[in-house]
């Protein structure tokens, strides 16, 4: 028998399908919008705390106190995969990695950005082997430091690897096997030391590491960012610390310079510029949600291919959790002779979705061009409207992990307390049926609604102040009646997000 988490209450739907359409009427008649970046609140200046705020961030002791924490955690995670009990729901392998640490870390982006990157256990592991120091600068670095080549320096390899950790994901289903899990940890740490020991600075971390490009890009819609406390020190500073480092420091991993940084894509919040500037200049400040994505951040073709495919997979994320997918998969599979996994039927599934949403979108990308009338290339209409996949695939994220975070994890103290499920058996269904949801599954529904209307919302906000940015710079009074120009554009969000929310209504298969 098949456990199922229920769907999303017709009433909330009626709610959202009656946000989108009166959205989508106003987003057509509304005048042009102004960008307005809104006001920032540096939390070293805030009154009480600063100072105790500027001093956490600028020590070494408290970062490397949580890196330590996250190791420890990361061993424990190999060690129960490859010894302990292959029974995935028992294992705190599986657990701890696909049903709390995944879920967690997509939900956190939102609050803590690129947090989550200043303490990866696979970078802290890399950077031990191959530095061989705790903490601080090693010179000579231990680092063939060559140059990444040119045709890497993108975004594409970090793709390629997301795609094909989703079919080892979903298609292998390795979520369900403990020992492949811990395999799969190590070799992301191996990949890592290499990068290192290789190329100079982290390549991995900028180029390859899928996690990484994916908090990287959601958190061009977090309500943190790390940046310079007073813009007009870093305007007149000679030495650039935050890049180059100091003689205790490390450099920006990702070659950023903090003075000229306007997005956190690629900032790993490492500490490296917090503890390297000689003026205690940087530091953590709040500002308004989804500033970049709206239309700060630059659009780059790479970049905006990942940013689909963010969509797409998280589309083919729940479309797998749906109990029809297996009819359809089925069908198929004997239409076209495949058997066993049916792992040629699940790369088609999987590739099949990621086109359907790519085409979609560039359809309705060079019909808005045409209906813009403006001299831009299709490549840079495709690059700069892509930022609208981001609250699209964030918020639907969001959403479907809180399933699996409050419905799948009701029994992790017992895991903590047996990680290698010695003795264990599988959860029976009664277990199963006694697993509740960590809150009411009427406030669950609230807040997947109200995510969906977030991610609509700021889909809009998106392709109105990055539209008529184009419409300005090409025709500054056709921009004053342009707003149906962008209607393909409007419709694709809105598309998107009654999509979701379809995927929402329909229970939704258990993981563990």
């Amino acid at each position: 028998m098949t456990m199922t988490h229920p769907g999303l209450p017709a009433t909330w739907a009626a709610v959202v399908l009656t946000i989108v359409g009166l959205l989508s009427m106003w987003a057509l008649l509304a005048p042009a919008p102004q960008p307005r970046r809104g006001g920032i609140l540096s939390l070293a200046r805030l009154p009480g705390v600063g100072g105790a705020i500027s001093r956490m961030v600028t020590t070494p002791w408290v970062l490397l106190s949580l890196k330590l924490v996250m190791v420890g955690l990361f061993l424990l995670v190999i060690y129960a995969g490859l010894f302990g009990t292959p029974i995935p729901e028992r294992n705190i392998a599986t657990v701890l990695t696909w049903t709390i640490w995944w879920s967690g870390v997509i939900i956190s982006i939102f609050f803590l950005g690129s947090a989550w990157c200043a303490v990866c256990p696979w970078d802290t592991l890399a950077q031990w082997l191959v530095r061989r120091r705790f903490r601080g600068r090693a010179e000579p670095n231990n680092s063939l430091n060559l140059r990444l080549p040119r045709a890497l320096q993108n975004v594409w390899p970090a793709l390629v690897m997301f795609i094909g950790l989703t079919w080892l994901e979903l298609g292998v289903g390795i979520t369900l096997d403990p020992y492949v899990t811990a395999l799969l940890a190590l070799l992301m740490v191996v990949m890592a030391t290499v990068s290192l020991a290789v190329f100079g600075r982290k390549a991995f971390c900028r180029n390859i590491c899928p996690v990484g490009r994916t908090i990287g890009f959601y958190s061009q819609l977090a309500a943190i960012e790390l940046r310079p406390i007073d813009q007009a020190i870093c305007a007149s500073c000679e030495t650039l610390e935050c890049y180059h480092g100091n003689a205790d420091v490390e450099p920006c991993p990702t070659s950023l310079v903090m003075g000229r940084l306007t997005q956190n894509s690629y900032c790993t919040s490492c500490g490296n510029c917090t503890q390297s500037c000689p003026h205690q200049n940087i530091s953590w400040q709040l500002r308004p949600p989804s500033v970049e994505a709206v239309y700060g951040a630059r659009p780059r073709w790479d970049e905006a291919w990942f940013m689909l495919t963010l969509l797409a997979l998280t589309a083919f994320h729940g479309l797998m959790m749906l109990p029809s997918w297996e009819t359809w998969m089925s069908g198929m599979a004997r239409l076209i002779g495949d058997s066993g996994k049916m792992l040629w039927t699940f790369t088609i599934g999987l590739l099949g979705v990621q086109l359907i949403v790519t085409a979609i979108y560039a359809g309705l990308v060079s019909l808005t061009r045409r209906f813009m009338n403006v001299d831009l290339s299709f490549r840079r209409f495709f690059s700069t409207f892509a930022f609208v996949a981001l609250p699209l695939a964030f918020t639907y994220h969001v959403a479907h992990n809180l399933n699996h975070l409050l419905g799948e994890s009701g029994s992790i103290g017992a895991v903590f307390a047996n990680p290698l499920g010695v003795d264990a058996l599988p959860l029976s269904m009664a277990e199963m049926h006694a697993r509740q949801m960590l809150i009411a599954p009427e406030i669950l529904a609230t807040v997947q609604a109200a995510l969906l209307i977030m991610g609509f919302v700021i889909a809009v906000q998106v392709v109105r102040l990055r539209g008529f940015g184009l419409l300005v710079s090409a025709d500054a009074r056709a921009a004053r009646r342009g707003s149906w120009r962008l209607s393909p554009l409007l419709i694709f969000a809105g598309g998107m997000t009654l999509f979701h929310l379809w995927m929402l209504m329909q229970p939704m298969i258990m993981r563990m």
